[in-house]
């Protein structure tokens, strides 16, 4: 399993790298199959959001299903803490999901599966003495009060209704984009109030 550690206008010490490997070792307990984990990080520089200010995501490549966890806090020690709880919660429900298609128990729900999951962790210091990694300043865009920061493409293979839901909760989304496999349309699933989901689809 190839793990990739990269900053979006930070800078990524050595010690980090090596720590997000360690945590990271023990996913592969759920998937033996896993290819790559990609780990990016993100420095808010709005002071107003300093209790929030670091951000990691988490991104699993596997033979199956692409499982994503994300998570902030005032430093990445405990964003990163807090994104592998969540990703650990994915992974294991992605877990269950195949041993049901073999034949054997049901899945916790997922609002089981998420009752007992922490929003928020306090921060931890530096591991060893260790400095965290130092955001490094960008260059602003442009006097626009919006800008694409990020572009996507996805494969649209076909699936049901359900299978684009567990694909949603996998990647911690709250819409996902897929094919209807039953009426070739375009159609997007997507979170409601509560533990409910909504579907929109395009008109062809």
């Amino acid at each position: 399993m190839d793990i990739v550690v990269k900053g979006r206008n930070v800078e990524v010490p050595d010690h980090y790298r090596v720590h997000v490997s360690e945590k990271l070792a023990k996913i592969e307990r759920y998937d033996h199959k896993l290819i790559r984990v990609d780990v990016e990080l993100f420095h808010e520089r709005n002071p107003r959001q300093s209790d929030h200010c670091q951000r990691v995501e988490i991104t699993v490549f596997s033979r199956g299903p692409v499982v994503r966890a994300e998570a902030c806090a005032q430093d990445f020690y405990a964003a990163l803490d807090c994104a592998i709880a969540k990703l650990d919660t994915r992974l294991r429900r992605a877990a269950d999901r195949r041993r049901v298609h073999r034949g054997r128990r049901a899945p916790v729900s997922v609002a089981a599966a998420t009752a007992g999951l922490p929003t928020e962790l306090p921060s931890t210091p530096a591991v060893n003495g260790s400095r965290a990694p130092a955001p490094v300043e960008e260059e602003e865009y442009d006097d626009q009060p919006w800008h694409i920061v990020r572009e996507k493409e996805h494969t649209g293979e076909p699936m049901t209704i359900d299978d684009a839901l567990f694909q949603m909760e996998l990647v911690g989304h709250d819409f996902y984009l897929f094919l209807d496999k039953e009426t070739g349309r375009p159609s997007v699933v997507y979170r409601r109030k509560g533990y409910d989901y909504g579907i929109l689809s395009l008109a062809v």
